[in-house]
């Protein structure tokens, strides 16, 4: 599985890495500091539950 973060369309709020911490990390100023990258299926439901909670809908959570 693979997660892509539009970081250009990401305003900060901080609202998937509060309910998905292990999956979404960020910077100082609430920012999601990862673009794209690939995680277990495991950790699927939980990238899910944070990309539900971008109120932007700047996540995008795809099976490769």
């Amino acid at each position: 599985m693979r997660v892509k973060i539009n970081r250009k369309v990401c305003q900060g709020n901080g609202r998937c890495a509060a309910v998905a911490p292990e999956i979404y990390h960020l910077d100082d100023l609430g920012y999601n500091v990862a673009g794209e990258f690939t995680i277990t299926d495991e950790e699927g439901e939980a990238a899910f539950r944070g990309a539900g909670e971008c109120p932007e809908r700047a996540i995008t959570v795809f099976f490769t």
